[in-house]
């Protein structure tokens, strides 16, 4: 309990230094810019696949718990939908960006520590902390939305073929089920939670990284800690924020 009370203290006392005001505003432009596509744009690939099939999945596992005769067929439609923007399209992409980015920003910062990049930044005067995490948090928080809404999007396409493909339900079906009863305010639900997530998983990977000590061997370390740190609290920060947003 103490070490876990100290961890929290240095985590606060990190923070602090990262949104520290900035040196040099048009440097961190440029970083922002550099780290939007380093870990925005270059991450469209893998949520796109791996929200095609799940959305695919959800359509397919619907359609074999809804074969009763009663139940109109459009609730395949429905439940895609509903299912991707209330939880798959916000959690389970935060889950995978967790380990892709996440352990990405460890290394790359806890390789910095170890071979004194950082120490160097820090006796020229400059913050170190701000200058290589805060551009990664504004970077993060501002393209992880439309990372969500590529994947609900693309999730809902891969559905729709998987019934198509597969006859399970028509086409009118599905789509009208997509329109039937629609909520928006599910979207701006799941893009709050993905933004809250998004601030969790660059401090936290940021946090483990920065003051990582030792070689490579902790380097390596240090990305576990932070993917698997980030993805306890993500699934902790996911009850909290629906009990909060959906009460």
């Amino acid at each position: 309990m103490f070490k876990f009370l100290v961890q929290l203290g240095r985590y606060y006392i990190f923070l602090s230094k990262v949104f520290a005001k900035p040196e040099n505003k048009k440097i961190y432009y440029r970083q922002i810019i550099f780290e939007i596509i380093e870990l925005g744009v270059k991450s469209i690939g893998i949520v796109a696949i791996i929200s095609t099939f799940m959305g695919a999945v959800i359509t397919i596992q619907t359609a074999y718990n809804t074969e009763n005769p009663l139940l109109p067929k459009y609730l395949i439609g429905l439940t895609a939908r509903d299912s991707l923007l209330l939880e798959f399209s916000s959690t389970v992409v935060a889950l995978i960006l967790a380990g892709k980015i996440g352990s990405s920003i460890a290394s790359n910062i806890g390789t910095m520590r170890v071979t004194e990049q950082i120490d160097a930044l820090e006796i020229m005067g400059v913050n170190a902390a701000s200058y290589l995490v805060l551009p990664k948090i504004i970077a993060v928080v501002f393209f992880n939305p439309f990372l969500t809404l590529l994947s609900i999007g693309v999730g809902l396409f891969g559905g729709w073929m998987a019934g198509i493909l597969t006859g399970i339900i028509t086409s009118q079906d599905y789509i009208y089920g997509i329109q039937y009863a629609f909520i928006p305010y599910y979207i701006g639900y799941s893009l709050i939670k993905i933004v809250c997530f998004g601030f969790i998983i660059t401090t936290v990977a940021a946090f483990n990284g920065f003051y990582v000590k030792g070689g490579s061997l902790e380097v390596g370390q240090s990305s576990t800690k932070a993917v698997v740190y980030s993805s306890v609290l993500i699934l902790f920060f996911n009850v909290v924020l629906t009990q909060l947003l959906l009460s």
